[in-house]
């Protein structure tokens, strides 16, 4: 089918600026905020190492969502399968030259800077997958050979992530694919039999040691709160007591006696939110969820208008992975998940989380921007 030729791909550098989803990018402005004045409380009041850092990256970062955010969509679309690709290879690499710390093997080194493949991969699969159903007929996305394809695309870097080992990554990897396959319409018949498939791996993974001691203890220690108070459950008892001793409006600003005394474990990466709700209290947690919730819509909102059936998966699919980081890493400091490694977007510090969330975001403009643009072909959701 022919391309339809439409203004937007003309569009002056001028107008485009004027087309940038300014909501969109004050509530990003906002969380990122929150996290520099958290990491400053983390240090002690000191801009060093943290907060600092976090406010040169998420400026570097904010300028290159502008900037994919420019771009058309257009070119997103023919870059979906070289950026999963690329990332595929990145993931590789990490078997191969990959930096190990705390037992994992989950970085490449590139100058001073330390690369996640895993983070970038979770958009890159978002992107590729939204390609694949753009250009795939409704009528053959329940079908088996229709599945067969985003099954491997889901399936091959959800696996090389998790012998890593990371499984709190490799599970958000695979929730975002999925979801994207949901959006396109997979039939529930589908959903169902892949949700026994998936419980009966969990169980295969258990009997036959695919899991790691430490993994099945956090499993165990989510299950039963009080079972080894000073091992498995020692982080999220410390994590609960301290959103619990923030009760309604806080302790107060860099007032948090858990987090200042260093009761808390990886105060600067995946319990930041502890340290915020002792601080803020139950006032400020709600806050920031609200905040998070409010770019989640304003996301959602977007794919809603867009024309174009990439546009539109793309759109969810980064704002689902977006609310699931949310929800899994607060869900986890509250007792209400086993813990797992999966940061606080645009809050906890980590350059490559950053890095590829705004680059998501990013995408989520052009599709905002090109909005009215028809990408190859006109499909809707039935």
């Amino acid at each position: 089918m022919s391309s339809i030729a439409l203004p937007e791909r003309r569009l002056a550098l001028r107008d485009r600026l004027m087309r940038l989803n300014w909501l969109l990018l004050a509530l990003l402005c906002v969380i990122a905020g929150i996290g520099v004045i958290t990491l400053y409380s983390v240090a002690d009041g000191s801009w060093s190492p943290y907060a600092s850092r976090h406010i040169i990256r998420f400026t570097f970062a904010l300028i290159v969502l502008i900037g994919i955010g420019m771009t058309p969509l257009r070119f997103w679309l023919s870059m979906a399968y070289p950026a999963y690709f690329g990332a595929l290879a990145l993931l590789l690499l990490v078997a191969v030259v990959g930096e190990t710390n705390m037992g994992a093997q989950r970085w490449i080194a590139i100058g001073g800077f330390q690369l996640q493949p895993s983070e970038v991969m979770k958009v890159a699969l978002v992107l590729a997958l939204a390609r694949y159903y753009h250009g795939l007929e409704f009528k053959r996305v329940s079908t088996l050979l229709g599945l067969i394809p985003p099954l491997a695309m889901i399936g091959v870097p959800t696996g090389l992530i998790f012998l890593q080992p990371d499984l709190g990554t490799a599970i958000l990897t695979a929730a975002s694919g999925f979801s994207v396959v949901l959006l396109a319409g997979l039939s529930w018949r589908w959903v169902v039999l892949g949700m026994i498939a998936g419980f009966a791996g969990v169980v295969t993974a258990i009997q036959t040691g695919l899991l790691k001691a430490y993994q099945i203890a956090r499993v165990t220690a989510f299950l039963d709160p009080d079972a080894d108070p000073l091992g498995a459950n020692y982080h999220p008892n410390q994590s609960k007591i301290a959103i619990g001793s923030g009760g309604v409006d806080g302790k107060g600003y860099m007032e948090g006696t858990q987090s200042q005394l260093g009761f808390l474990p990886e105060m600067h990466t995946d319990f930041i939110f502890t340290i915020f709700g002792e601080e803020f209290g139950l006032i400020g947690t709600l806050g920031l969820l609200g905040l998070y919730f409010g770019t989640f819509l304003v996301a959602m909102g977007i794919a809603m208008r867009a024309k174009s059936h990439f546009g539109r998966l793309l759109t969810m699919g980064i704002a689902l992975t977006f609310i699931m980081y949310v929800l899994i890493n607060t869900g986890m400091v509250m007792g209400l998940a086993p813990v797992v490694g999966v940061p606080l977007p645009l809050v906890s510090y980590g350059g490559t989380v950053m890095l590829s969330m705004m680059g998501g975001f990013g995408l989520v403009m052009s599709t905002w921007i090109y909005r009215n643009q028809d990408t190859l072909r006109t499909s809707s959701f039935r």
